[in-house]
């Protein structure tokens, strides 16, 4: 199998589905509840967190970080739980999507019209992940504790193309 490099600066329409990437930079951690509290900070012309024009986003919630680690355990959670959110933060400029699991129509239409990927990580592999990220910062919403909002550094983060931006699907 041969494995592309990605970065935050790939330009994802050159990703096919069935393609496995080996992602390298900055990619921010959230689950349903950050996704709902930034499609209302959005809709209400608030500031997101982060800025998500090019972003990658990890649908994971981390495990606490025990002492001496960057980060605990970083399992992809069900992607399907963000797809109410998932085309306001498509049409914000969010380019890159990381979880496991189907997503819907309207996800996949919403791909299409802002050219965006989702890849898949691999569930059970939550310590292959963890190897792959060399630093972890807080971002926003601490009160949602694993569900807050993490901006992780990865080197060599093994995925693969489930979605891509013209909506060929190997789910």
């Amino acid at each position: 199998m041969n494995v592309k490099p990605m970065t935050n600066e790939t330009d994802v329409t050159t990703l096919e589905a069935g393609d496995a990437v080996s992602f390298s930079g900055t990619i921010y951690t959230a689950r349903d509840a950050a996704h709902k509290r930034m499609t209302e900070a959005a809709a209400e012309n608030k500031p997101l967190p982060f800025d998500v024009r090019g972003a990658a986003i990890y649908y994971a919630g981390p495990t606490p970080t025990r002492t001496g680690e960057v980060i605990g355990s970083c399992g992809p959670t069900t992607s399907a739980r963000m797809d109410d959110y998932t085309p306001t933060m498509l049409g914000l400029g969010l380019k890159v999507m990381i979880g496991k699991g189907k997503r819907s129509d309207d996800v996949i239409a919403s791909m299409i019209k802002n050219k965006a990927v989702y890849l898949i990580a691999v569930g059970g592999a939550a310590a292959l992940i963890k190897s792959r990220i060399t630093a972890c910062e807080d971002v926003a919403y601490p009160d949602l504790g694993c569900e807050a909002v993490r901006k992780l550094t990865v080197k060599d983060l093994p995925l693969l193309v489930a979605i891509d931006s013209h909506g060929n699907s190997i789910l």
